[in-house]
């Protein structure tokens, strides 16, 4: 059976908590950041592949929805689908679970460019990790896709 990628699990810090009780709309990003880390990692494009190759995985565009809040103490478990890819992109859309309860918290849509740290311009995946990639976005195509992913920010009128 096809499934979303597991790209990992925290717990909400108590510093990432406002005034408002619960986690702050930053701390959503640096979680979602921990869950690309593990992605990026398991395509063996992390922190090891920048260091041999001067060349790592930007982020371009970032779309967040806050679906349901989440507290302190809180365990948190992501997921990752690739819905797309080229030569030098990858188009993700991250899951927040609230590890107990099971409920979506929250979603993280991301366009992320290949770079060659050299230049600091996009360059192409290497031949291997485009391998890697498209095995995984084979699996994830057979998903539905997520509601969350494409989504346009306004004020809808009537």
């Amino acid at each position: 059976m096809n499934k979303c990628f597991a790209s990992g699990e925290l717990t909400v810090l108590p510093e990432w908590v406002d005034y408002n009780g619960h986690m702050n709309v930053g701390y959503y990003v640096v979680a979602f950041d921990k869950a690309t880390d593990v992605l990026l990692d398991h395509l063996a494009l992390g922190s090891l592949y920048r260091h041999e190759h001067d060349a790592s995985v930007f982020v371009l565009e970032a779309h967040v929805t806050y679906d349901r809040e989440v507290g302190p103490g809180d365990g948190l478990r992501f997921t990752t689908q690739i819905l797309d890819h080229d030569a030098k992109r990858m188009h993700v859309l991250h899951r927040m679970y609230h590890a107990a309860e099971g409920y979506l918290a929250a979603t993280n849509e991301l366009m992320m460019m290949h770079v060659d740290l050299l230049t600091r311009r996009p360059a192409p995946f290497p031949e291997d990790a485009l391998d890697r990639i498209a095995a995984v976005r084979r699996e994830h195509d057979a998903l539905p896709r997520p509601e969350a992913a494409g989504r346009v920010i306004g004020i809808r009128r009537s």
